[in-house]
């Protein structure tokens, strides 16, 4: 038998076992208690920051929306739609040449800037051929005008106050241009018709008292050039319509200045002088002398040209087509250029054969 010493023992070990367990499973219990708390702030936590993002996110579309206008869904399609609610967005993201859709804006982006370095590419090097293709133009034109076998020298720009001789304005000669139909002349050119020698300016009758006041109204020039001061004052005189008083000071000018610059001017201005005078001989003789003297002065082309319109003034129609055609051989750039209209008047005025 079981003695009840053994039996109360027995009975006080099971106590402490179910007080232990009890004990156990009140800390559990106050564990929990704990913890309840702590995992419901979590809870909150976690739903405060996800509202938080959502709230983020959609200011951040709405600023996109902002920074790219517009509602065809071309960079970011609507998010808020009426009333602040959030719709689910439908339209096609963009895509690209290849047809694969653009994952962000900055994609596009990258495909039009290679789309505008490809077209900057283009244009520089049409820019390019533009240029090499002006180039070999301008070389073109330089050889023509090298090549232009007009015996002549460019005349001298003149002073503001003193002009050149020339009634028609100089332009500038055109390097690829046609040639003025030429009167029919023999193969051999003739040269030009030898006028008798030039006659001494005769004198001026008295003028009246109203054209010596005119005359002296016109200034004479006074610079450092003596001899440039005579001619000038000749020009002016005659582009006055004082042809005598013209022809008297051109006279002194070139028997005092016979190696001057401009004695190829003063002595086709002579024969201009007579020539607008109505006095065509003594005009001639002029001109053919300034021609003569130096076929490469500057105005030896004008006194061979109106050598020319001398002879037609005279009714001589076989000296004025020699000395056309000759003018047109010799200076084929000033036939078509500066001085091409007088040269085609003076041609359709007489029939050479």
């Amino acid at each position: 038998m079981t003695s009840p010493l053994r039996t109360a023992a027995h009975r006080i070990t099971l106590s402490r076992t179910g007080a232990r367990r009890l004990a156990g499973a009140a800390l559990a219990a106050a564990t929990l208690a704990s913890l309840a708390p702590m995992a419901a702030n979590a809870q909150d936590t976690a739903a405060s920051a996800e509202a938080r993002l959502r709230k983020v996110e959609a200011e951040v579309r709405a600023l996109q929306r902002k920074v790219f206008p517009g509602g065809d869904g071309r960079f970011f399609e609507p998010q808020i739609g009426p009333g602040g609610e959030t719709t689910t967005p439908t339209a096609t993201p963009p895509t690209i040449a290849s047809g694969v859709p653009a994952a962000t804006a900055v994609t596009d982006i990258l495909v039009r800037l290679d789309a505008l370095e490809g077209q900057l590419q283009r244009l520089t090097a049409r820019s390019e051929e533009q240029a090499n293709a002006l180039a070999q133009m301008e070389a073109r034109v330089a050889a023509l005008e090298t090549a232009a076998n007009a015996p002549i020298t460019p005349a001298p720009v003149l002073p503001a106050s003193q002009p050149a001789v020339s009634t028609t304005a100089a332009t500038t000669v055109p390097a690829t241009v046609t040639p003025a139909p030429k009167p029919a002349v023999t193969t051999t050119p003739t040269p030009a018709p030898k006028p008798a020698a030039p006659t001494t300016t005769p004198p001026v009758a008295a003028p009246s008292a109203a054209r010596l006041a005119a005359v002296q109204a016109i200034a004479k020039p006074q610079t450092a050039d003596a001899g440039d001061d005579e001619y000038s004052y000749g020009f002016r005189l005659w582009n006055a319509g004082f042809y005598p008083e013209a022809r008297q000071q051109l006279d002194k000018f070139v028997k005092a200045y016979p190696n001057h610059p401009r004695i190829s001017f003063g002595r086709n201005l002579l024969g201009r002088a007579y020539l607008d005078d109505n006095m065509p001989k003594e005009a001639a003789q002029w001109f053919y002398q300034n021609y003569q003297a130096n076929k490469a002065g500057e105005r030896a082309p004008d006194s061979l040209l109106y050598l020319g319109k001398s002879m037609i003034a005279l009714g001589d129609n076989a000296k004025a087509c020699i000395a056309l055609a000759e003018f047109g051989e010799t200076y084929p750039l000033l036939a078509t250029g500066r001085l091409a209209d007088e040269y085609k008047a003076s041609v359709a005025k007489v029939k050479c054969k």
